[in-house]
């Protein structure tokens, strides 16, 4: 059987579509030189908070199309004329409008680990695949594709921003860190008319490789790169009756698998643990060849409208078109199955056991979705309090779609085509004092499972409960290769969590303890050769908190502490101990730069974290390597002119002094010491 979709045009046509992109976004740049900046892989919830409580951006007040005017009547276009919203406040009828953040804080944390607060882990270079430290719950029900790890570098659809902006809002942003990894964003906002807005977001990232090259001048140097596109628009009637937000989304990414750095041997014989310039496990066996590979390109079209009808009552409808392309390559399989690193006499097998032909293996992965949701909600208000609600019906049709080789030049195909059906319910009260409320929804799969959850926010207190019985994914259902086969007909997963977290203040300092329980029935994981398993029965997980801030002056302590706990570490591996620390000073300099110069400190207790297998994009169990266990310091320096902000950082600067340094995921390095520096700056005309 010969192949429907073969190798995508993007490896022959990546260097041109390089330049082309390069050369746009610097005729953008002269045209209309901005911070609208929508980061791709934002989280749609804080996973700095115990319960998720999403961390909102600064709101204000007003009516929309207001323009600000000075005392000489001439209008002054700046962060408070440049608004906007977000969907899921226009979803619960939270009429906000957030200004835009012209603050230092986290600037200098430019990588998308950093940016989740060290909560996600990556491979130690920008653009690897990325996975949560600790439990996730699912954010949906439904079956879902099982290809994640790309997910936090792509736009994320409940944190695009919908402007109102009075003038051409602008934003550029760049990156340049340390060791060959850069980031260029450019972003653009502009009204056509008072009730309608559009905009792009266009971001491009690369990182090369610090293992495993020949040098400077090596064809294949570099490791990840990534294209993402976001096409914005809002409208809403005069009447403001009906409202519409659209966005069409594209993240195009690619990645040279290198399977992790073997150890080196140094002059006098001894082996070399941290071999931050030795070979790669994966290897193409020669300079000209193109090495292990993947890839993935996500389009996403989505809207969101509604109608009121009366108050109290409005009409909504969402809808998705997904398309989700993964693709994986190694044409030197025999070569990469198995090697005898130094220092060991027994061969270290990557792949298992190879099915089929050994020359070379070949998987392409096509997942689409089709998605409407259709639903009445509405609100109404009693001597200052609130009550809304909303009732819906959710239907998804979606096929998955694997072809792998059999030979160098036969293909084999199978379909998961399904269509599932959804009804849904959700309430909210928000209390007179504006600053409690209570929330609770409840969804039900049609032949299939439910999520349950419920939640009180007030002042002092954020506390919650959610139950959810899902379907495990198609790849966790259904995976076919040269090297894996598997058909599981696995129960559907279960996931209780518990939760409750403290809001304290005493004068300057500010804690938030918290406590996290799961209960995980039915948990699907991949085991130590990386196939789909099931666990039957199930085990807790007891997460403690503790969120800290202390401003002293000028001086600034802040960050957050888990200790976990769990019955069964042979299926789920968590760090014990987590944390974040920040020391910071602020201060002005010749009355007119501010300055933040501090310390990141990020630190997790030893454990056998999962190793990461290419093929299926999936990190799996293993036992033979310890990995963290050391303490990560940065030193890094914020500043400020007027609006433009920059920042200044020697990451990794504690590399050497304890240890030449130490493992982030078994036989992955953490990046090296090295000095990164980044611009953002924004325009409001």
């Amino acid at each position: 059987m010969t192949p429907d979709f073969g190798h995508p045009p993007f490896w022959c046509t990546f260097e041109l579509m390089n330049r082309s992109f390069l050369a746009l976004l610097f005729i953008l740049g002269l045209a209309l030189v901005g911070r609208a900046q929508q980061f791709p892989g934002s989280p749609t919830q804080n996973p700095n908070s115990f319960g998720g409580r999403q961390a909102m951006p600064t709101s204000t007040t007003g009516n929309r199309g207001q323009g600000i005017i000075d005392d000489s009547t001439k209008v002054i276009y700046g962060p408070k004329s440049t608004r906007y919203v977000l969907e899921g406040d226009i979803f619960n009828n939270r009429r906000k409008l957030y200004t835009m953040d012209t603050t230092m804080d986290d600037v200098h944390r430019y990588t998308y680990v950093q940016r989740y607060q060290n909560l996600y882990q990556d491979l130690g270079d920008l653009g690897t695949p990325m996975r949560p430290v600790f439990v996730q719950e699912p954010q949906q029900l439904g079956a879902q594709s099982g290809y994640y790890v790309f997910s936090p570098y792509a736009y994320q659809t409940m944190d695009v921003k919908y402007f109102d902006t009075k003038s051409p809002f602008t934003d550029m942003y760049i990156a340049l860190g340390g060791n060959n990894q850069n980031i260029l964003r450019f972003d653009m906002a502009q009204n056509i008319n008072p009730r309608l807005n559009v905009g792009f977001n266009v971001q491009r990232f690369t990182s090369q490789k610090q293992f495993g090259t020949s040098g400077t001048n090596d064809t294949y140097k570099l490791l990840a790169q990534n294209w993402g596109l976001l096409l914005h628009t809002n409208y809403r009637s005069k009447n403001d009756k009906y409202t519409l937000l659209a966005h069409f989304k594209n993240m195009n990414h690619s990645l040279d698998e290198q399977g992790g750095v073997l150890p080196g041997q140094s002059t006098d014989g001894s082996i070399i643990i941290y071999n931050y310039t030795g070979d790669s496990r994966l290897r193409s066996g020669s300079t000209s060849l193109h090495g292990p590979h993947g890839w993935e390109i996500r389009n996403d079209l989505h809207a969101y409208h509604q109608y009121v009808l009366d108050k109290g009552f409005q009409v909504y409808h969402r809808f998705d078109y997904q398309t989700q392309k993964n693709f994986y390559q190694d044409d030197t399989l025999r070569l990469n199955q198995s090697i005898t690193p130094l220092g060991s006499d027994s061969p270290l097998r990557f792949y298992p056991s190879i099915l089929g032909d050994t020359s070379r293996i070949e998987q392409h992965t096509r997942f689409r979705l089709l998605e409407n949701q259709f639903g009445l909600k509405g609100i109404a208000q009693y001597k200052g309090a609130s009550f809304n609600y909303r009732a819906y019906l959710r239907v998804r049709n979606y096929k998955q779609t694997t072809l792998y080789n059999t030979s160098r030049t036969t293909y084999n195909q199978y379909e998961i085509p399904r269509t599932e059906t959804f009804l849904g319910g959700w309430v909210g009260y928000y209390f007179p004092d504006s600053l409690s409320r209570i929330t609770a929804e409840l969804e039900y799969q049609v032949a299939g499972g439910y999520r349950l959850q419920g939640q009180l926010e007030s002042k002092f207190l954020t506390a919650g409960y959610s139950s959810e019985l899902v379907n495990p994914t198609l790849l966790q259902e259904r995976y076919q290769s040269m090297i894996y086969i598997w058909r599981n007909d696995f129960n559907l997963r279960g996931y209780n969590h518990a939760y409750g977290k403290l809001n304290l203040r005493y004068k300057q300092l500010r804690i938030e303890p918290g406590l996290d329980y799961y209960l995980l029935s039915n948990y699907t994981y991949f085991d130590t050769a990386a196939v789909a398993r099931q666990a039957a029965g199930s085990f807790s997980v007891l997460r403690a908190g503790l969120g800290y801030h202390l401003q002293f002056g000028k001086f600034l302590l802040s960050g957050q502490a888990y200790y976990t706990v769990q019955s069964r570490t042979d299926i789920l591996r968590t760090p014990p101990l987590f944390v974040n620390t920040r020391l910071q000073y602020e201060f002005l300099y010749a009355k007119v730069l501010y300055i933040q110069a501090g310390i990141d400190l990020h630190y997790k207790s030893s454990y056998y974290a999962d190793a990461y297998m290419p093929l299926n994009q999936q990190f799996y169990l293993q036992n033979r390597q310890a990995v963290e266990g050391a303490v990560l310091a940065d030193l890094y320096a914020n500043l400020r002119i007027n609006r433009t902000r920059l920042f200044v950082k020697l990451t990794h600067a504690n590399q050497g002094i304890f240890s030449p340094g130490y493992f982030v995921a078994p036989d992955y390095l953490q990046m090296r010491r090295g000095f990164a520096f980044g611009v953002d700056w924004y325009l409001f005309d």
